[in-house]
């Protein structure tokens, strides 16, 4: 072990601080051709919302054009949007997912 001599220059360690994650509000779009009842399964799937909350959310889609699904951290959002589009896809919906930061 090396003990320090006078005189020398020890430097205490800097504390890191951390930052919380950026977070990003997932949204959902309204489109043509998407049924309500897909949306709404959509909603209770990936964003765990019961039948009465996805029905409100779905509502506000459908006649604001665009409703927040969640707030999320970068990789969870892009996760949800991958899925949502992925799962749109196979059911032949052009369901669209986004996300903006906070």
């Amino acid at each position: 072990m090396v003990m320090p001599t006078k005189g020398s220059t020890v430097l205490a360690p800097e504390r890191a601080k951390t930052k919380p994650p950026k977070m990003f509000k997932v949204v959902l779009f309204n489109d043509d051709y998407t049924t309500m009842e897909f949306v709404i399964e959509v909603l209770m799937r990936f964003f765990s919302f019961n039948l009465e909350r996805a029905q409100q959310i779905m509502l506000k889609v459908h006649n604001e054009g665009a409703a927040v699904c969640g707030v999320y951290s970068r990789d969870v959002a892009e996760s949800k949007i991958n899925l949502v589009a992925k799962f749109a896809k196979q059911h032949g919906h052009p369901l669209r997912c986004g996300m903006e930061e906070i």
